[in-house]
């Protein structure tokens, strides 16, 4: 029984292991996600102060429009991101609580083993004790025995032999 419980206490700490890897690679690709949205913002920033008409300088409708074309595809790209970051988080998240999951289906099974062991250890030691009160009686036994003769047995008084 305590090897399958060895063997289930293995099984649960690789899942565990594999749940806490995953969770770190989710982790790191968030951050990797959320490095890029802040890139992203403050090119669109920098970008916006170079406006063709910014200060009263004058610009072509070309020069405006592609600008303003290209302040589009800035922002849809940043709410991409923020798209693909919520959808990271949310997958973090879930990982984040399946993680837990494992720790705490790690600890009940390490719970179980101790408590098996204590268990296995009380019936070992009254096994001990039991076997201890056996020895103690028969030696108390041979040696009433060897007092008493040997027809003496234990619970029967010898009587008195009368001429």
């Amino acid at each position: 029984m305590t090897a399958a419980l060895h063997t289930l206490l293995e099984h649960a700490e690789r899942q565990r292991d594999d749940a806490q890897a995953a969770m770190l690679q989710a982790e790191s690709a968030l951050r990797r996600l959320e490095a890029q949205a802040e890139q992203l913002r403050d090119y669109r920033d920098d970008y916006r102060t170079r406006h063709p008409a910014l200060g009263g300088r004058s610009a072509g409708i070309e020069a405006l429009r592609n600008h303003q074309d290209f302040m589009q595809r800035l922002d849809q790209a940043l709410h991409q991101q923020d798209g693909q970051m919520q959808a990271h988080a949310t997958r973090c998240a879930a990982l984040r609580t399946q993680l837990v999951a494992q720790e705490t289906r790690v600890a009940s099974v390490r719970k179980l083993l101790e408590r098996r062991g204590e268990v296995a250890q009380v019936q070992a030691n009254r096994l001990e004790q039991r076997r201890s009160d056996e020895s103690a009686q028969n030696q108390l036994r041979r040696r009433d025995e060897g007092s008493h003769g040997s027809g003496w047995r234990p619970g029967v008084e010898a009587l008195p032999v009368t001429p």
